[in-house]
């Protein structure tokens, strides 16, 4: 009798850890795992990783033969750049971090979830740090480690993925209101930014009368976008997260001596967040500074697109430690909590 008790008693005590897992593994039924093929496509994670790794690299190396010759002030704007701003351009790397975590918590919750709040964040700490890479590659780890760690208190996987889109929307919209501070830089015609807000208007309409019509499966995903005062409290989150972005290049691009405008730095974080599909990886800084801002000096402006891949490292490398450290301290509670248990007995 007494040995069934302890059994139950351990038993229970792993369900109940089952919710601090944080390596995000195989789903676990055989439905979501069809599903993150379906969505995440059929290649092998080490292989989508390697090929960042190759796109990361070559994207610096079309940097370094662009700044053939101007080693000099590409090493002299690095080392002139204040330690401390560069450290507050990360804080701020992180507070729109945090901000997008609450947004995608929010979005979760509204598609019938109800994880914990410090569970969402560890897995957006995980995806954080994956993103350094890709931004496929953070959703799979962030949408991966939620799955694992609250299997039963998070939707399924196809709705877990599509409650991203009200996110993504959100900011395609005010990337598409400000596509105008694009039209100097890339030399595009005046008319290209009219006609991506009248899209971006009509993509919105779209996704708010499939979140009221349809309830179920995968399109509950997008019922974040379903009633005025949940889209309102979105687009707060959202815009919090992209005004700490902005802040941020304001501080990189100024660290390094290059007095731009607010609208110069809106444009790089728009081409940015543009690039960021693709599995360039931590080229994306620097190819997005050199491609808004290359008039105003090539090597200052280069260096201002390291410097922003290196706080936004430091920021997700701080996050992820972060979810790594409250994962240790909660298995740690857990299994205190499970000897004070079964130690009477």
């Amino acid at each position: 009798m007494d040995s069934n008790w302890r059994r139950g008693g351990r038993k229970a005590g792993c369900a109940g850890q089952e919710r601090d897992r944080l390596i995000p593994t195989a789903v676990t039924s055989s439905s979501d795992r069809g599903g993150l093929r379906g969505i995440f496509g059929r290649i092998p994670l080490r292989h989508r990783v390697v090929v960042s790794l190759l796109l990361t690299l070559a994207a610096f190396a079309a940097v370094a033969v662009v700044l053939s010759g101007r080693s000099g002030q590409f090493s002299t704007a690095m080392l002139t750049a204040p330690i401390w701003l560069l450290l507050l351009a990360a804080v701020l790397h992180v507070a729109s971090l945090i901000t997008r975590s609450e947004a995608w918590n929010f979005c979760m919750r509204a598609a019938g979830g109800s994880a914990p709040r410090r569970v969402v964040f560890r897995a957006a700490g995980v995806g954080s740090l994956a993103s350094v890479l890709s931004a496929q590659l953070g959703v799979a780890a962030r949408i991966g480690a939620l799955r694992r760690t609250a299997p039963t208190t998070c939707p399924r996987l196809p709705t877990l993925a599509a409650a991203e889109v009200p996110i993504v929307a959100v900011e395609a919209t005010l990337a598409a209101v400000f596509m105008f501070t694009l039209v100097g830089p890339l030399h595009l015609p005046v008319w290209v930014p009219i006609l991506v807000i009248v899209g971006m208007l009509a993509a919105l309409v779209g996704l708010r009368r499939l979140a009221r019509r349809r309830r179920s499966g995968i399109w509950l995903g997008l019922a974040a976008l379903r009633e005025l005062r949940g889209r309102e409290r979105l687009v707060a989150l959202v815009v919090l997260g992209v005004l700490a972005q902005i802040g941020r290049n304001l501080l990189v691009l100024h660290a390094v001596g290059v007095n731009t405008s607010v609208f110069n730095a809106i444009a790089v974080l728009i081409i940015s967040v543009s690039l960021s599909p693709l599995p360039v990886g931590a080229g994306v800084g620097a190819t997005a500074t050199v491609l808004i801002l290359g008039a105003h000096g090539l090597a200052a402006t280069a260096a201002g697109g390291v410097l922003l891949t290196v706080t936004g490292t430091v920021g997700a490398l701080c996050y992820a430690a972060w979810a790594c450290g409250d994962h240790m301290w909660a298995g740690l509670r857990g299994r205190r909590a499970l000897g004070l248990t079964a130690g009477p007995g």
